[in-house]
């Protein structure tokens, strides 16, 4: 095996990257910038259509359709730390909308997906680590 400067110069930034956010990226470094998470199954088609559209908006985006308890979905993806979580439930499917949190447990209310896509394309337009 041939051993490269280059890429122990760029393992030790990745690393010192990881150290200096604790594993919590902002919004744009982030590799999942937001995560769908559906209350009941009856939910998984519109969460799936968000992702979607999401995506298309150029934005990191995952959906969790497993059918377990939320609170466990967004204790799971909080340690995890992704930046935004997107919960869907009945009230929200039928609105067209998601009810956003951060990571840090705030509450931002019911957005609809394009006012959330504007809100992290001008976080990741900023480079800003507001999240």
């Amino acid at each position: 095996m041939l051993h490269r400067a280059i890429f122990g110069s760029i393992e030790r930034f990745i690393g010192i990257l990881i150290e200096e956010h604790a594993g919590a990226f902002p919004a744009w470094l982030a590799p999942v910038q937001a995560v769908l998470l559906t209350i009941t199954d009856q939910q998984a088609d519109y969460a799936r259509e968000a992702e979607t559209v999401l995506r298309r908006g150029g934005l990191r985006v995952e959906a969790d359709l497993r059918n377990e308890k939320i609170g466990f979905k967004i204790r799971e993806h909080t340690l995890q730390r992704i930046p935004y979580l997107l919960v869907v439930g009945k009230k929200e499917a039928e609105a067209r909308s998601v009810a956003v949190r951060t990571r840090k447990g705030e509450d931002l209310g019911s957005l609809t997906l394009e006012a959330f896509s504007e809100l992290l394309a001008r976080e990741i337009a900023g480079r800003g680590v507001t999240v």
